[in-house]
């Protein structure tokens, strides 16, 4: 099979899960969107650096990896202020935080640990993978796993207290 093909064929059975992983670095729809779809582009005009076709999955996910920092980077110079939440007065009443989740606990993660955690557990990427897609060396890997596990552990032990 070309390597085109092999990529459309590729992305259309795996568009949702891209998606998912763009939307953890964009926190919403509209940017998880264009981020996949900027990534997708990328990947067409480069096909021809693909030198395995079984590592199609890690050389994709890197250029979401490096599209989203990119794309972030590039939204992050644009400022907006959202007037109501600006000058909205305060009703007095605590923040409720009965409904957080993993996936809120996941959200507070350094960018580093996050990607680690998502490909691993939400994508189901081998540690050789997740290297080669963050382009960091296997154990560095090992190790930012170990620690983001234990910075959820942390978290999670720490709300199960405050409960208490």
């Amino acid at each position: 099979m070309h390597k085109k093909q092999l990529f459309e064929t590729y992305i259309m059975q795996n568009i949702d899960s891209a998606y998912r992983f763009a939307y953890t670095y964009a926190k919403n729809r509209e940017d998880a969107e264009d981020i996949v779809n900027e990534s997708v582009l990328k990947a067409i005009k480069s096909i021809n650096y693909l030198q395995k076709s079984e590592h199609i999955k890690p050389w994709f996910y890197r250029i979401i990896v490096n599209t989203a920092f990119t794309y972030l980077k590039r939204r992050s110079k644009i400022t907006y202020l959202d007037y109501e939440k600006s000058f909205a007065e305060t009703d007095g009443t605590e923040d409720d935080y009965s409904e957080l989740t993993l996936n809120s606990m996941i959200e507070k993660l350094e960018p580093k640990y996050k990607s680690i955690i998502v490909l691993r557990f939400l994508e189901d990427m081998s540690l050789k993978e997740i290297g080669q897609i963050l382009d960091i060396n296997e154990n560095t890997v090992k190790t930012r796993l170990y620690r983001a596990l234990k910075l959820l552990k942390i978290d999670m032990e720490g709300e199960v207290h405050e409960k208490i």
